[in-house]
């Protein structure tokens, strides 16, 4: 039998979407128009950058500030490069292997004061992490870790949200049925982890890993505080340091900044696009049997 439908309700349905998707198209331009700017002005030199209109093109000279980027202050944009991957890559791929087996533990073992670990894990990310940055700052000074790559890289280890991102996808995905089956086949519960565990989790490991990824690239607060030489900074640090430059020597380096900004949006835009698989994977997994 066809479901038949009435004319209004039909013209409502349309209506709602139109509506819908006209919501998203906005949402889309606010969310774009900031990149837009940013590709314009980088192409641009310091008159076209102050004397033409901000949102169309003036000249082409993205290579000349692309060679001065990288060319200024004897290369340390580069270095900066260097620090936040590997601030933002071993941190995040060992803070989600840990959150990963912590979420699990909580998910999947019994074990007395859970329920008071789990809150102290909520409660925990509902901290904001300005409020931690001084006392982390005067841990590290006093064990002598501050301007040193270990003062970012362990805060990276914890994160309590990943945690429970973590724990969340346990309970959804990891059946007891299938722990028991391990362990009466002898399996050892490292080897269970690592072996079936993981394995299962690919699409929630993805998803934490890429949070704290962003998240670490995108810190200010916390290498500001705890890094002081030039070579330890991060790429939002240095770029931070150029643009105060223009009034403390009269140095005027907005471009290189433009166009260092511009460069540091493209490893979020390739790690968006790497990981889509795994989310894609994710939503058709409860499909399919």
């Amino acid at each position: 039998m066809r479901r038949l439908t009435s004319p209004d309700a039909a013209s409502r349905s349309k209506g709602g979407q139109r509506f819908v998707l006209l919501g998203l198209v906005l949402a889309s331009a606010y969310s774009l128009f900031p990149v837009y700017w940013l590709m314009i002005a980088a192409t641009k030199d310091r008159v076209g950058l102050y004397q033409s209109n901000g949102l169309w093109f003036s000249g082409w000279h993205l290579w000349d500030n692309l060679q001065q980027v990288f060319t200024y202050e004897d290369g340390i944009f580069l270095r900066w490069t260097a620090n936040s991957f590997l601030y933002a890559g071993v941190g995040s791929l060992g803070g989600t292997l840990i959150a990963l087996a912590t979420g699990y533990g909580l998910a999947r073992f019994d074990f007395p004061g859970r329920g008071a670990v789990f809150a102290c894990v909520v409660g925990s990310f509902l901290i904001p992490i300005a409020l931690l940055t001084l006392p982390l700052y005067l841990l590290f000074s006093a064990i002598g870790m501050v301007d040193t790559p270990w003062a970012m890289l362990i805060p990276c280890l914890i994160n309590p949200f990943s945690v429970y991102l973590a724990k969340v996808y346990t309970e959804a995905t990891i059946p007891f049925e299938l722990l028991e089956a391990a362990r009466l086949d002898g399996a050892g519960e490292l080897r269970i982890f690592f072996s079936i565990v993981l394995r299962m989790m690919t699409t929630g490991g993805a998803t934490v890993f890429l949070l704290a990824f962003v998240n670490t690239w995108n810190a200010f607060f916390l290498p500001l505080t705890v890094l002081r030489g030039e070579e330890n900074w991060t790429l939002n640090l240095g770029l931070y340091n150029w643009s105060g430059k223009r009034l403390e020597s009269g140095i005027d380096v907005t471009s290189l900044v433009l166009t260092g900004a511009l460069l540091s949006i493209i490893p979020m835009a390739i790690m968006m696009v790497a990981m889509r698989r795994y989310w894609r994977t994710g939503v058709t997994l409860g499909a399919l049997k």
